[in-house]
């Protein structure tokens, strides 16, 4: 941008609120006080217009990237509805294995089911792996209060591949009642072979998270992704040597775009990139990166208006992972540009603020991705 699956098998997940009724859902919430500030998030939204060509559009206002309206209005419309990774299977293999993590202002809590207990991580209540609440502390004196009406609220969940995804729809569906082939189609639609065919797999072994707070927009982060290798000369000069840029292409597809680029130093054997690069956005915030025998995952959670967190999770294939010194290379590697991108969309984040900036161009030849998200964006919150 220029300035100018299936389901998981005896696994549960549950939303972290206490009372069983229409207010547990986030959706619901947010419908509950939505009248406040949705007409102007509206109003917002259409500075847009989706059906001018790449050639001739303009991007999104800076109030995308600034106002507090509208990102409340984007909690509601974007994640609080449809399939959001949220971690991997490698997490839970074992029964009493779980992990914890947080969608807008949901939090929410993943573990594999068995008959033993496991803690709440809210206010120091426990609750058993059936979503039950078993106990709740330093509540003396509190009426009418029953332990069976404050379990945890299932959510849908299920997996592709090595991720496990969560959907917070109104509806909240039994977790037997998720249809495979539906979940499959809506998170990936018709590019889900190709993930198969580049690598993306459960044969890689998990190595290890990096976790980044980043002063911008989480959608800075995600246009800086999409920008087709525009960027990369000049921000990541190390990583560009190691690309061939002229070889760079950009595929669409429903909610998927697939960057990819022919490795430039295939001579090497222990280079981190290998002969190719394929670089996956996957609406609205889930990036895969799979390069030589690495793949990593980069998902960008909102924090706020101006403000992300951003999980990188590092994969490799099982015949690489004694080799320490080549996975710290690729790991110090990896992080420089990690900081590179940071200093760019925080700086890209400041000049958004300022007074002087509207809108901005896409440059058409490269940008079509980042074109693609953002109409996605809007039809997400317009409809």
């Amino acid at each position: 941008m220029t300035l100018l699956l299936k389901p998981i098998t005896r696994l549960s997940l549950f939303q972290t609120h206490f009372q069983i009724n229409n207010n547990n859902n986030p959706r619901a919430r947010a419908t509950s006080v939505s009248c406040s500030w949705s007409h102007g998030a509206h109003k917002i939204v259409r500075e847009f217009d989706p059906k001018i060509p790449i050639e001739k559009a303009i991007t999104p206002p800076s109030s995308w990237y600034t106002d507090p309206s509208f990102y409340a209005f984007e909690l509601d419309r974007v994640f609080y509805r449809g399939w959001q990774a949220v971690g991997y299977t490698e997490q839970i293999q074992e029964p009493r294995d779980f992990f914890s993590g947080r969608l807008g202002n949901v939090e929410f809590v993943v573990c594999r089911e068995d008959n033993g207990k496991i803690a709440a991580f809210h206010n120091g209540w426990t609750y058993g792996l059936n979503g039950e609440l078993r106990k709740a502390t330093r509540i003396s004196g509190i009426e009418d209060f029953s332990i069976n009406d404050f379990g945890l609220v299932p959510i849908k969940v299920a997996t592709w591949g090595p991720f496990v995804l969560l959907n917070m729809d109104n509806e909240i569906l039994q977790k037997d009642n998720i249809d495979t082939d539906n979940v499959a189609s809506e998170w990936l639609g018709s590019s889900s072979e190709l993930f198969s065919l580049n690598g993306v797999d459960t044969t890689l072994t998990y190595v290890c998270r990096r976790e980044y707070i980043i002063e911008c927009n989480w959608k800075v982060f995600c246009d800086n992704y999409l920008d087709g290798g525009y960027h990369v000369p000049f921000a990541h000069k190390g990583l560009a040597s190691g690309l061939s840029l002229d070889s760079y292409t950009t595929s669409i597809f429903e909610k998927v775009s697939i960057q990819s680029a022919e490795g430039g130093s295939k001579e090497k054997e222990d280079d981190r990139l290998g002969s190719k690069a394929f670089y996956a956005f996957i609406y609205p915030n889930f990036m895969i990166n799979r390069y030589g025998p690495w793949m990593d995952t980069n998902l960008a959670i909102p924090l706020g208006p101006r403000k992300c967190l951003v999980v990188f999770d590092y994969f490799l294939e099982a015949s690489f992972k004694d080799d320490k010194a080549f996975i710290e290379r690729s790991l110090a590697d990896s992080e420089k540009v990690q900081m590179e991108d940071i200093r760019l969309c925080e700086g890209v984040q400041k000049g958004i603020e300022s007074p002087a900036y509207s809108t901005g161009r896409y440059a058409p030849n490269v940008e079509k991705a980042m074109h693609h998200f953002h109409c996605l964006l809007y039809d997400n919150l317009i409809n």
